[in-house]
């Protein structure tokens, strides 16, 4: 199939994820009782798979790793072929030779769970295989909250950093950065454009570029008029050295008015991440409000535009202040979704041997319950695109390429579970 063609066969692509077993089953001898249909809103329980699942590139095989997690949001590969797994309930597990074990690693620090608030995303240290030392980003309390604080409280977005050397608790942990300001306490400040509760929009991605620097993404905590004020770390895309001080070459180190750690702004709440290994490309995903979901190339001390600039609806439905797009001094995304909302979770850049025909496009988890493939031309914008997994039900929150090439799957679930997918065997020779 001509990889062009994509867009237009996107809606049978993401319905044909079909076990393999159902697709053989007899038809049932009477008509079946009318359903009622299924709520959008509330995803199915996942089954036992695997799945085989036919796209405009190949055929996969869908299985799951594991069951077992509950809202699991980030995930890292081990050198020895184990993977770390977080929570966002705020639990740290481990995943070895396919068994989820059932005790979660100890040692984590006291965090707001709230929403969507909770224990983020994890990284690895370049040198983990020797300083065993790893990154996690949470969702802090203030410490006037307590032990159990509640939504109502302070918080901020966190990053720690901690040594964990194969056991059940992290040692030597510290907060490597703390977002400012902290907010969440009442009373709440009037904000614009009708949004949502203060416990919300975190961003917490993170990547690590191969120059060692920290990149992590902020969140605009439900507050837009914050993304667009360059003295605070809210809505932005931050760039640290990995003991949380600010490099020096930054884009707004010197200037006055500015939080020294920015790296670019304007941004609603970005909740992937990803540096292209071949290329050096940055990409991020971003919520919009009602649509507008976003997927960015992230420039040097770029301006993104939000809460001014955005192709979603405000949730009380007032125009967007500057426009939509072709905004002097901001940067518009390769790809806008939605209305309505999609959601994307983690996006990754595909470079392996399993699939090919992918070599370099852009995968997307996404809250929809699809996975969305991005193909790109040499100037990044996107020329094809298809979308799978729909059958399966599942919010998809984290996508990873494995070192294998096989590509893994976080469901953002109360069940949730981690899929792999490989290329399908081939069918034997009539």
């Amino acid at each position: 199939m001509n990889k062009l063609a994509w867009s237009a066969v996107c809606a049978v692509l993401a319905l044909s994820s079909v076990p393999v077993a159902a697709q053989n089953a007899p038809a049932p001898a009477t008509p079946a009782a009318r359903q009622q249909a299924p709520n959008p809103f509330q995803s199915q329980p996942l089954g036992d798979g695997p799945w085989e699942v036919q796209t405009a590139d190949a055929k996969l095989n869908v299985e799951v790793v594991t069951k077992g997690l509950d809202r699991p949001w980030g995930m890292a590969f081990l050198p020895d072929g184990a993977m770390l797994i977080t929570e966002r309930t705020g639990q740290l597990r481990i995943v070895r030779d396919g068994v989820l074990d059932p005790k979660p690693i100890e040692g984590l620090p006291t965090m707001i769970t709230a929403g969507i608030a909770g224990l983020t995303d994890i990284v690895l240290d370049p040198d983990f295989a020797t300083n065993r030392t790893i990154y996690l980003s949470y969702s802090k309390s203030h410490p006037d909250a307590g032990d159990s604080p509640t939504p109502q409280a302070n918080s901020a977005l966190a990053v720690m950093r901690a040594k964990w050397d194969g056991g059940y608790r992290l040692t030597d942990v510290e907060d490597l950065f703390v977002a400012s300001p902290w907010y969440g306490a009442p009373p709440i400040p009037q904000r614009c454009c009708g949004q949502g509760p203060a416990f919300g929009s975190y961003g917490g991605r993170m990547a690590i570029d191969k120059d060692g620097y920290l990149f992590v993404t902020s969140g605009d905590r439900n507050y837009g008029e914050l993304a667009q004020q360059t003295d605070n770390h809210v809505g932005k895309i931050l760039r640290l050295n990995r003991d949380g001080s600010v490099p020096r070459d930054n884009p707004f180190v010197g200037r006055e008015g500015y939080a020294p750690e920015i790296w670019s702004e304007g941004h609603r709440n970005p909740t992937g991440l990803t540096i292209d290994p071949a290329t050096g490309t940055m990409w991020s995903t971003e919520f919009g409000p009602r649509g507008g979901d976003e997927v960015n190339r992230i420039e040097r001390g770029g301006h993104y535009g939000w809460p001014g600039v955005t192709q979603g609806y405000h949730y009380n439905a007032e125009p967007p202040a500057k426009g939509t797009r072709n905004v002097e001094g901001t940067i518009d995304p390769i790809w806008a979704f939605g209305p309505p909302s999609h959601n994307p979770g983690n996006i990754a850049v595909y470079h392996g041997s399993a699939f090919p025909a992918w070599e370099g496009d852009l995968l997307i988890a996404m809250m929809n319950r699809t996975l969305v493939r991005f193909e790109l031309a040499p100037d990044g914008h996107v020329v094809a695109q298809e979308a799978v997994l729909a059958d399966l039900g599942q919010r998809l929150r984290d996508v990873r390429v494995g070192p294998d090439g096989a590509v893994y799957v976080l469901t953002d679930e109360a069940e949730g579970a981690l899929l792999k997918i490989t290329p399908a065997a081939a069918a034997p020779a009539p």
